[in-house]
């Protein structure tokens, strides 16, 4: 199209949002974002109170590829990193593991459980980073509008090993190595980071590892409310409004003409949904002009939900790092419960495999002199009548309190910290009915659509409109996925997909200067 495109609207303030924002104003177009909550970030927000801020999505800064790539795209300023030692810590309800980022720590750490175990996981990682270039080089940063750009050495003299990691499971692939529970879990678990789980997820997504295992996790100065700012800034050539929910995509014949807010239209000559593709096609636009139907939907996994707790906790706590993961010693409940319920054995419908951050173990600015800032993440299905906290309404619902009051416990007992419960200051709940009203996510998930197979890739949602040819999609629902550097991604995708680029590669800053 659409090169031509003078002014865009962009529905979402999300991190695709802003990133598609961000670009388009660097692309010299005139760009309106609108956003139905009051602040920018999405699912990447902020919660204040009480002298604790708490980030209420993303936590782990993984890829750091992709963030440098958009940054310097965008002409803006790098993030300041720091460096998170150990990687993450790992808990059962019998012992603790330490994970340090790098190839030799991660052998060392695996022959130390399972003898032969330090050789084989060199081999794991080589392939794992090797999947990693080539995603990055050839399956991220495109539309997949042209077949032909795949069709380049590196993946043909890959096709072989491509194939046998898309036609296997994450755990198979990983069981193929392995045989320590302990080991199987550190290398499935970045599963849940894709919103699918280690029995779904193609092994291809063993590329994971090579993040979390070889590069490590960093902190970025600020938390990810930093990070959501600094994509802000980088589109601060746009016009925000903030607070106004869009009712309507408008249109006319083939063409997307603007959008509907409440008694007003806005023109525009292009609109970028970055909102939920579900919310997008069937509440935005009529039924004869979605792409994706119900039925695509009814044939389709939404992920996971979450409830997250944020909670200030007096004193400190050295049993936690920055990351804790606390795994089941047998998962398989609790993948159960989350994807395939109900469970008798989790009869709260919530997983026993659960997350903590606390990122006062690297930032002093997120607590009060004296305590620490604690995020707990308890996957649950994503399902929006298990309900909503009480960080945006006056009261939790019956489930996610008790789910709560259940992971504080199971923290206090595994962790060790037995008076936990009594040390917290400051608490506050979401649930996937939060998720759902304040994002719109379908079915109340909270991260996106899960990576299995059939929605990965070029079974994804694509990123443009079949119906309206001026009408792009981004973000988290859509291709390449989940989590912030996908979203970043998104957005130069929907870049490339106005200007005809096919290309698989990522844009060079020379493209603005062209």
């Amino acid at each position: 199209m659409s090169d031509h495109a003078d002014h865009v609207i962009v529905i979402g303030a999300g991190v695709a949002g802003l990133a598609t924002a961000a670009l388009l104003v660097r692309d010299g177009k005139r760009v309106t974002v609108i956003d139905q909550n009051e602040t920018v970030g999405g699912r990447a927000g902020s919660f204040e109170t009480d002298g604790f801020r708490w980030d209420t999505g993303p936590s782990w800064y993984l890829m750091p590829e992709a963030y440098d790539h958009f940054f310097d795209l965008c002409g803006a300023p790098r993030p300041q990193l720091r460096d998170i030692h150990p990687a993450y810590r790992v808990l059962s309800s019998s012992e603790a593991l330490d994970v340090h980022p790098g190839i030799d720590h991660v052998a060392g750490l695996f022959e130390s459980i399972e003898p032969g175990a330090g050789d084989r996981i060199r081999a794991y990682l080589a392939q794992a980073s090797e999947i990693y270039d080539i995603a990055l080089a050839h399956f991220l940063y495109t539309t997949f509008s042209d077949p032909r750009t795949l069709l380049v050495p590196d993946v043909l003299s890959r096709l072989g090993v491509l194939a046998r990691l898309l036609s296997q499971s994450l755990a198979r692939h990983a069981a193929g190595s392995f045989r320590d529970p302990r080991l199987l879990q550190i290398l499935t678990y970045p599963a849940v980071f894709l919103s699918s789980e280690p029995a779904a997820a193609p092994a291809l997504y063993a590329l994971m590892s090579h993040t979390d295992l070889v590069q490590g996790p960093k902190y970025p100065v600020g938390g990810f409310n930093g990070l959501v700012q600094a994509i802000a800034d980088a589109a601060s050539g746009a016009e925000f409004l903030l607070g106004e929910p869009v009712t309507e995509i408008t249109h006319s014949g083939r063409r997307a003409t603007g959008v509907m807010l409440a008694g007003r239209h806005i023109a525009a000559d292009a609109v970028v949904s970055a909102a939920d593709l579900h919310h997008t096609e069937t509440a935005l636009l009529p039924p004869a002009l979605r792409t994706y139907t119900s039925s695509y939907f009814a044939r389709r996994d939404p992920g996971l939900g979450t409830v997250l707790i944020l909670l200030g906790v007096r004193g400190s706590l050295p049993e936690l790092a920055h990351h804790t993961l606390l795994f089941s010693e047998d998962w398989d409940p609790d993948f159960r419960a989350v994807y395939h319920g109900p469970e008798p054995t989790r009869p709260l419908d919530a997983s026993h495999s659960i997350y903590v951050s606390k990122p006062s173990a690297s930032d002093d600015t997120v607590a009060p002199a004296g305590h620490e800032n604690l995020f707990v993440l308890v996957p649950v299905p994503a399902d929006a009548t298990l309900g909503h906290g009480d960080a945006y309404l006056p009261q939790a619902s019956t489930r996610v309190d008790a789910i709560a009051d259940a992971a504080i416990e199971q923290i206090a007992s595994w962790a060790q910290i037995p008076d936990l419960a009594d040390r917290v200051v400051s608490r506050h709940t979401l649930g996937p009915a939060d998720f759902t009203e304040r994002y719109n996510a379908w079915h109340g998930g909270a991260i996106g659509p899960a990576h299995t197979l059939r929605q990965s890739a070029f079974f994804r949602g694509k990123n443009v409109s079949s119906k309206l040819e001026n009408l792009y999609y981004a973000g988290a629902t859509t291709v390449p996925g989940v989590g912030v550097p996908m979203c970043l991604i998104s957005a130069e995708n929907v870049l490339k997909r106005m200007h005809g680029d096919t290309t698989a590669t990522p844009l060079s800053p020379e493209f603005f200067r062209r």
